[in-house]
């Protein structure tokens, strides 16, 4: 067997794509019945994107988003 080191920064770089992928697949539902379900879902939605465009800019702040 063979080991190679491989730098943690990678692991969080998967770790934080496979997030934000994994929710921006909740947003295609919601567009198809968004019309069904009024404006409390549209405003619920809004929070929802929000709260994902917080946490990518709290990870580009920290640095974790650059590949060294």
């Amino acid at each position: 067997q063979y080991w190679s080191q491989v730098h943690v920064r990678y692991y969080l770089f998967a770790i934080l794509f496979m997030i934000f992928d994994v929710e921006v697949v909740f947003l295609f539902p919601w567009a198809v019945i968004l019309s069904k379900v009024g404006q409390p879902a549209f405003y619920e939605m809004i929070l929802f994107i929000a709260i994902l465009f917080y946490g990518i800019l709290y990870a580009w702040r920290k640095g974790i988003l650059e590949w060294k």
